[in-house]
């Protein structure tokens, strides 16, 4: 009779073998994975208004907005994996498949890259843009821009970051909108959304051209992506420009947010 032990080696073996005619038969599995990005599932957030408390009203900000922050860059950072495998099989075997072929195209119009014929030099483009928006940095932001989750705009629209858009209806109209504008403070499904839009144009943007260049010379350097050191490419942020930069270094500082939440970049 056979024992246990025996029934399990049986059935690895044959799930092994199995494995290895499936994998020699099928001619189309990919040689680099870019698998969806996980789902955002978070709660509403609390009502940030009703805590009297600045100091709790603070915690309760960022321990709601961290995660979802980290979601975010979580997914970037798969994105980044990726190519980053990309470039290492291709300086591995001077070749590039059509699968990769095709990430490159598809993250290149996620990010707003132009098709290059040296598709090496595509992907060195979208590294610069596809990476992390750190934690601290992100933190700042949507409370100096939100009044710590306050601003009828964060309350109504889940906008915590003051992102415009262009098109009637699009978000709401600010009160102190100047006439002949057409700007509105665009609205958002949930938070997790504008936390979303927040990096992407970040990453994206002419505007943040930059704070991406900072971004990556710290890559190259193999320095770590603080956000007190990315706060300098914010310039064009805000129509206070210096002023805004420092006002955002000093709530990093005075909330110790680079020192207690601090993400490290891949390569």
């Amino acid at each position: 009779m056979k024992t246990l032990f025996g029934y399990v080696i049986a059935a690895y073996l044959a799930a092994t073998l199995a494995l290895s005619y499936y994998l020699s038969t099928y001619d189309n599995i990919p040689d680099v994975y870019l698998p969806p990005p996980a789902a955002y599932e978070f709660p509403k957030p609390p009502n940030f208004a009703a805590i009297d408390n600045a100091k709790k009203k603070k915690q309760a900000f960022f321990n709601y907005f961290t995660p979802i922050i980290q979601q975010v860059n979580s997914n970037i950072t798969v994105e980044r994996d990726t190519l980053l495998t990309i470039e290492d099989k291709y300086y591995a075997e001077g070749t590039l498949s059509e699968h990769a072929l095709t990430i490159i195209d598809d993250l290149s119009g996620k990010y707003g890259i132009e098709a290059q014929e040296d598709k090496i030099d595509q992907v060195n483009a979208l590294l610069k843009r596809v990476n992390i928006v750190p934690t601290s940095l992100a933190l700042a932001q949507a409370a100096n821009e939100s009044g710590w989750g306050t601003s009828r705009f964060a309350k109504k629209g889940n906008n915590y970051f003051g992102m415009w858009c262009y098109s009637e209806g699009c978000g709401y109209v600010p009160n102190s909108r100047i006439e002949g504008a057409q700007h509105e403070v665009r609205k958002f499904a949930s938070p997790a959304q504008s936390v979303e839009a927040y990096i992407h144009n970040i990453n994206t943007h002419l505007a943040y051209r930059s704070l991406r260049n900072i971004r990556q010379q710290a890559v190259n350097n193999g320095n770590a992506i603080s956000g007190a050191l990315l706060a300098d490419g914010l310039l064009n942020y805000s129509e206070r420009r210096e002023a805004y930069v420092a006002e955002i270094k000093s709530m990093i500082r005075r909330n110790k947010l680079d020192t207690e939440r601090l993400i490290l970049t891949t390569d």
